[in-house]
């Protein structure tokens, strides 16, 4: 018999550090301690495209392995070993053996992917069940790894530390923050599935077999969308304000904003289709994208990283919320859809940027036609869930009494 869940600020603090783990440190750790490994002359461009690539994939190895664990498994033992793993992983990075830093960093994105699946799956179920409207905070998690570790790696880089001091160092915060929230994450919770959103909220109590679909590819098109600037913005950003302080900033700015517009998405109205809030995000976030292509100073570049930042992680807890209602159990093989598919959007952004320098003459030329289509890819998705709330409205405020959907 399951205990009484942890309190809702003690989840979602717990689920925030977990997810700051696991994406903050797990996946987006590499960024800012890339110039430092190439500062140290361990690694090149070159290789480091290939590190970035194997965690893309193994991203999304670890999305589809999410789908194909056993319901029966308890959700909170594999948020455990993703913490574990992801610390010794790290940890790993700082040995001298660059043969295998290819398959840590695939091994690091299968846990990163597989840590925010079960993560956000088994809190948002948690909090579900609380009444509590702050469901959205633990999505905070990635924002702020991502604002701590740019702040950290820029500080050892001003110290003189090097890229292997601070693969350990990143170790060492992750295993302190996983202790702290160990217990959080016991057995003695009820599992991800006790909490239901409710079957469809379709008339006829079933969902069309083309809504998911549809979905998915409206979600995969925002990892297509956002990565382009992830990955290329501070090489933009070198080019167009060369030699300005500002280059080590931009970053920092996207983790800060992305922390921001989760606690925003806490503050939506639970009444309103979360398509809705989706079509907005993807529209702030196609503005963030195409803004660098008309507005190339240190203020604009600014502007671009706070509103591709904003909706970054609101997307993904609106995306996990509607999922849950599109499929009212197994939460967690859909949520794994879902980020596989996110992770396929992003594996193809920076091929497609390389496809599309070779056709130019110009490398700036090629960065704005590439934001351009990664700009209009997000209008692309928002146009999705446009024509999806015309062909499967949302019947949410017909709904009986004791049947409301909740969003967290």
């Amino acid at each position: 018999m399951y205990k009484h869940s942890p309190s809702p600020y003690v989840l979602v603090l717990a689920g925030s550090a977990s997810l700051a783990i696991a994406m903050g440190v797990g996946r987006f750790a590499f960024t800012p301690i890339l110039p430092m490994m190439l500062h140290d002359g361990v690694l090149d461009l070159s290789r480091a495209g290939e590190l970035a690539t194997a965690n893309y994939v193994g991203y999304l190895a670890g999305a589809l392995a999410a789908m194909a664990v056993p319901r029966r498994w308890d959700h909170t033992f594999v948020i455990r070993v993703t913490l574990v793993s992801t610390v010794l992983l790290t940890a790993l990075m700082a040995a001298p053996y660059a043969e295998a830093w290819v398959a840590l960093r695939f091994l690091a994105g299968v846990a990163s992917a597989i840590g925010f699946v079960f993560t956000s799956g088994w809190c948002l179920a948690q909090l579900s069940g609380t009444g509590s409207s702050i469901g959205s905070a633990i999505f905070t998690g990635p924002g702020a790894g991502i604002t701590v570790s740019g702040l950290a790696a820029s500080g050892m880089t001003i110290l003189g530390l090097t890229g292997h001091a601070a693969w350990l160092v990143f170790a060492a915060l992750s295993a302190i923050i996983s202790a702290v929230i160990w217990r959080t994450f016991g057995r003695s919770s009820r599992p991800s599935d006790a909490y239901s959103v409710g079957t469809s909220t379709r008339a006829s109590g079933k969902v069309p077999k083309s809504e998911l679909p549809l979905f998915a590819i409206a979600y995969g098109l925002a990892g297509f969308g956002y990565i382009v600037t992830a990955t290329y913005l501070p090489v933009s950003a070198k080019n167009s304000i060369p030699g300005s302080p500002l280059l080590t900033v931009f970053w920092p700015l996207f983790g800060v904003a992305a922390v921001v517009g989760s606690l925003l998405a806490a503050r939506v109205k639970n009444s309103v289709d979360v398509r809705l809030h989706l079509i907005a995000a993807y529209l702030v976030q196609a503005v963030g994208v195409g803004l660098p292509v008309i507005w190339q100073d240190g203020f604009g570049l600014a502007l671009s990283s706070v509103l591709v930042g904003l909706p970054f992680t609101a997307i993904s807890f609106f995306a996990m919320n509607e999922v849950r209602r599109i499929r009212s159990s197994h939460h967690a093989r859909y949520m794994g859809l879902l980020t596989a598919v996110f992770a396929i959007g992003q594996i193809v952004g920076p091929p497609a940027v390389g496809v599309i320098m070779g056709h130019v003459t110009s490398v700036d030329d090629g960065f704005d036609l590439a934001l351009a289509v990664a700009s209009i890819a997000l209008v692309v998705g928002a146009a999705i869930y446009i024509a999806m709330i015309l062909l499967f409205p949302s019947e949410r405020a017909a709904r009986r009494p004791g049947h409301t959907v909740r969003q967290n």
